[in-house]
């Protein structure tokens, strides 16, 4: 087994936390930037990718904050978490998505490439 490394990235979104957390937190929002298709039973997220599907379970979550997942096919319990972050600064009011994350040291460039795609596409729904 390899080991995973946690590493985390942050992009500033010029958007409320109330909306940003749609999109991070329902099924209809995630599959609008993050995956193919999302479906959820219960605490269970379904994630479709090219006709694969994985499944993770909200493990935590404070509405309008954050919300994070554990895979379940996971190898191991440190490292199988993602996690969304909404960050706002007190003092400018400018809001930021925190992406907190775990890739085999060897795949964290490619990893952080796909991280920048993804939220480019999600500051394109947003209207950004």
């Amino acid at each position: 087994m390899d080991v995973k490394i946690r590493y985390e990235i942050e992009f500033p979104i010029n958007s409320s936390p109330q909306l940003l957390y749609q999109y991070i937190s329902t099924p209809s929002g995630l599959s609008e930037w993050f995956a193919d298709d999302v479906n959820v039973n219960g605490n269970t997220y379904t994630f479709f990718w090219e006709g694969e599907e994985f499944k993770a379970d909200v493990v935590q979550k404070r509405e309008n904050k954050y919300i994070r997942f554990r895979w379940h096919d996971a190898e191991d319990q440190e490292s199988c978490c993602l996690e969304f972050r909404i960050s706002m600064d007190d003092l400018t009011g400018d809001v930021a998505l925190i992406i907190v994350d775990f890739v085999e040291e060897e795949d964290a460039e490619s990893a952080i490439e796909l991280w920048d795609s993804q939220v480019n596409k999600l500051k394109h729904v947003l209207g950004l």
